[in-house]
């Protein structure tokens, strides 16, 4: 055996080689890709398990050894499937970094197939979340750039909205600019540190039959204002669901911490935009699926503006 060049030699048979060095009672399992994220791999391992590979960035290598430390520790408190580690792999000469064998989450990415029953979805969501939205011990991550002031990222909404405006994405900048003058002039959340998914986007929440059925990549899983987390209802709820969803989440959001949630959806939505045309350019990294909602999750917020 020799060590891969590069993080796209990963194959089928390097994943195997792996397997047998350091878990040899996994090799024989079936084997098959199951997705390229930003940041890692996902192989399929059997019927119910996975392998998890970095390859896209050197940060993924902290990110699965955060994982394996605290997945197992919230995973029996939540309401929904995630993927719990059970293995870790050690870099070796085969292949120099970290990487995992967790539970295999079923269900199809909500970027492809989103909620479709308003209800349930929004209870659904705020069950997660409530039970995910616990004050963090000490010691528990924190997030790289989100989960603090929104005022920190003002040149980020800045030249987000600049960029989708000018390539025609965005069909009311007013009123997008709106909305996020309002977020980041709320006040700052002054209660403790709650953990946090940290990147609710619809391709980390997986759907059966139009109903949430598992939450995937915690990479960024960290410590912070809840509201990062809260503003994923824009982006993944079908219309008619925000208001239920805000009662049933618990405790109930206050107002400034909604205000601070439709900022970090602004965000989301603008990174979403941009990241779908990059897809239909045919740019690298672009998902196509990623557009629909994200200007929906624009066109819920931006509906109030004014009135």
């Amino acid at each position: 055996m020799t060590a891969i060049e590069t993080d796209r030699d990963i194959t089928a048979d390097v994943i195997r080689d792996l397997l047998r060095e350091q878990h040899p009672d996994l090799a024989d399992r079936p084997l098959k890709l199951g997705a390229l994220g930003w940041d890692n791999q996902m192989w399929r391992l059997g019927d119910d398990l996975a392998v998890r590979l970095p390859w896209a960035t050197r940060s993924a290598d902290a990110l699965l050894r955060k994982e394996h430390l605290w997945l197992p520790v919230l995973a029996p408190h939540l309401p929904l499937p995630i993927p719990v580690p059970q293995r870790l792999g050690e870099p070796s000469a085969r292949f120099p970094r970290p990487w995992l064998v967790t539970t295999w989450v079923p269900g199809e990415p909500a970027d492809r197939a989103p909620a479709t029953h308003a209800a349930e979805a929004a209870d659904t969501l705020a069950a997660f979340l409530t039970a995910l939205h616990r004050p963090a011990p000490a010691g528990a991550p924190t997030g790289r750039d989100r989960g603090g002031p929104l005022a920190g990222h003002a040149e980020r909404f800045a030249n987000g909205l600049a960029s989708a405006t000018e390539l025609g994405l965005i069909r009311d900048p007013d009123a997008v600019r709106a909305v996020w003058v309002d977020a980041a002039a709320a006040p700052d959340w002054a209660g403790p540190s709650h953990w946090l998914h940290g990147d609710l986007h619809p391709a980390n929440v997986l759907t059966t039959n139009g109903a949430f059925a598992g939450v995937i990549d915690f990479g960024d899983l960290f410590a912070g204002d809840p509201a990062c987390d809260l503003a994923a209802a824009w982006i993944l709820l079908p219309d008619g669901a925000l208001d239920r969803f805000h009662a049933a989440y618990r405790p109930g959001p206050d107002a400034a911490t909604l205000r601070r949630a439709r900022g970090w959806a602004v965000l989301r939505a603008l990174a979403g935009i941009h990241i779908a045309d990059a897809g239909v350019r045919g740019r690298p990294g672009g998902k196509p699926s990623w557009g629909p909602p994200a200007r929906a999750a624009l066109r819920r917020l931006t509906a109030t503006v004014g009135r």
